[in-house]
């Protein structure tokens, strides 16, 4: 009796396991064809991804001599490396037919990647997709990778291509400028924000742009303002062309708004790779460095003569920074704009430093308006980012005239004052000739906690010139001429301020590399700190 239930035991039992495996092979073969044809229709989305919003308007981007979002992105960051977010994300608004015109990822392709092996977070408009136009789920995808950006401390840079909010989401498509807007200021300080402008950048858009460390713009293809030729026609009756209005030309020459310009679409992308290992990953990175070939204590004997005889000869600083600093390494930034002041990246001994030289072949190095903000801006940045600031100085005090003060030069003037005052960085300072009246305080003074200001032998240190300065002191003076040279004579040298402490040396122009690589070398230790406060006011 106990053998048969055994028996029948066993048979229940293999018609059992018989039956799971059955079961378990039909359950193996739909879950492999579930898998399957999922997979199938997600291979087909990715083609309709990668596509944009069609052949058709990818071809009428490239006739237009610019390239669309995705190629963009696949010549700014290292091959392979672009990781997306949100390719598949659609928009939600249904209103005027909106409904039956989803395009997966909205116009706008985001995601991060490496330029040179470094890390960048990126967003890339697609003008192809509704114009690259905003919206509410447009904007969000751009937020989500800000939010990355400084969660792990990255850079963020913006591919600007766009036909402004878009119109039939109302109130969410500017919500979502606000927003950006918002993250762009939280942003300030802690991570590098580049914008480059690649098509159309109109009304509450260009806000963004403006927000961001450095933008950059593409010659002919690109154009940024507030209110449209047309609009302006409206209300002031003035024709005037997008290029006239908003182009590269106008931005980087008149405005002051954008950085530099390139020809094409390409230039401009290596033109920001370029760039780009010049600055740190963020407010907590070590300041970029790189192999340096270029000796130490390389001396340039051509700077002992670089300097004219006569002080009213003018020069070029340009040359003067490219005999110091590491070779081919200096990178001007606004170039066309504010041409009596210099500023820019470049490496000593490999280090990256931010360079302000007044620029003696304009307007006599003199600072105006423009001058004094274009440089400014640029020593906050170095400052947010713990950049070591080099400046160069022959300035013969602030340009004189009813424009520049009626306009605001006090309070422009002050603009760079404030930044240089507010700078806690290493600061080095070398006056190659002239450095008169309060130009010779602003331009980083050891007043201003500078921390090593040397002079050339042909420095001139003093409130104003000879001839000025006779005017004034000797103005009844029979033998002017004579007063003239003993001015000069006391005050055209570094010695009267060398022997206040007002210099820390009078140095040979030609040892000039050497020396300052030595100060930047001692100034890594660097520790100071201004006094707690929520923020300054910069004036305004």
């Amino acid at each position: 009796m106990s053998l048969l239930f055994a028996k029948r035991q066993l048979t229940q039992f293999a018609r059992f396991k018989l039956n799971e495996a059955s079961v378990s092979c039909k359950y193996a073969v739909t879950h492999k064809y579930s898998y399957t044809t999922t997979s199938s229709i997600v291979n087909e989305k990715r083609k309709q991804i990668l596509m944009g919003g069609g052949k058709e308007k990818q071809d009428a981007q490239h006739a237009k001599g610019k390239l669309t979002a995705r190629e963009r992105l696949n010549l700014l960051l290292d091959k392979g490396s672009f990781r997306e977010y949100d390719a598949f994300v659609e928009h939600s608004c249904t209103d005027f037919n909106m409904d039956s015109n989803r395009i997966l990822g909205d116009g706008i392709v985001t995601g991060h990647g490496t330029i040179h092996g470094r890390r960048v977070f990126v967003y890339s408009q697609d003008f192809t997709v509704l114009g690259g136009s905003l919206s509410r789920t447009n904007a969000n995808k751009i937020l989500k990778v800000m939010d990355q950006a400084l969660l792990v401390g990255a850079p963020i840079i913006g591919l600007e291509d766009s036909g402004g909010a878009r119109i039939q989401e109302g109130v969410d498509s500017l919500a979502g400028y606000a927003d950006i807007f918002q993250k762009n200021v939280i942003a300030s300080g802690v991570v590098p924000q580049i914008s480059l402008i690649m098509g159309p950048c109109a009304g509450g858009a260009v806000y963004s742009p403006a927000l961001t460390d450095f933008t950059f713009m593409v010659q002919d293809t690109s154009y940024m303002f507030v209110t449209g030729p047309d609009v302006v026609k409206a209300v002031t009756n003035e024709k005037v062309t997008q290029e006239e209005l908003g182009g590269a030309r106008t931005h980087t020459r008149k405005s002051g708004v954008a950085h530099n310009s390139f020809s094409n679409d390409i230039e401009a992308l290596q033109g920001v790779r370029d760039f780009f290992p010049y600055l740190p990953l963020s407010n907590r990175d070590v300041v970029p460095h790189q192999l340096c070939h270029d000796p130490v204590d390389r001396q340039d004997e051509a700077l002992d003569t670089i300097i004219p005889s006569s002080s009213n000869i003018a020069y070029n600083m340009k040359e003067v920074i490219g005999r110091i600093v590491d070779t081919h390494s200096f990178y001007e930034i606004a170039p066309k704009f504010a041409k009596n002041i210099l500023i820019g990246f470049a490496r000593l001994n490999g280090q990256s430093v931010g360079i302000v030289a007044n620029q003696p072949l304009v307007s006599s190095g003199a600072l105006d308006m423009d001058a004094s903000v274009k440089a400014a801006r640029f020593i906050r940045f170095c400052d947010a980012f713990n950049i070591p600031l080099l400046t160069l100085v022959d300035v013969p005090g602030f340009m004189p005239g009813t424009a520049q003060e009626h306009a605001g030069i006090i309070r422009h003037g002050a603009k760079l004052l404030y930044a240089y005052c507010e700078a806690t960085v290493p600061k080095l300072t070398v006056i190659t000739r002239k450095a008169y009246g309060g130009a010779y305080i602003v331009m980083s003074s050891k007043h201003l906690r500078g921390d090593y200001n040397v002079a050339w032998p042909s420095a001139e240190i003093a409130v104003m010139g000879a001839a000025g300065a006779v005017e004034i002191i000797f103005r009844n003076h029979p033998d002017k001429p004579a007063m003239r040279k003993e001015y000069k004579e006391k005050f055209a040298t570094p010695l009267f301020a060398a022997k206040r402490g007002y210099l820390d040396d009078i140095i040979s122009p030609k040892e000039t590399r050497a020396r300052l690589i030595e100060q930047l070398d001692l100034l890594k230790s660097k520790a100071l700190k201004n006094p707690w406060k929520k923020h300054g006011c910069i004036p305004l």
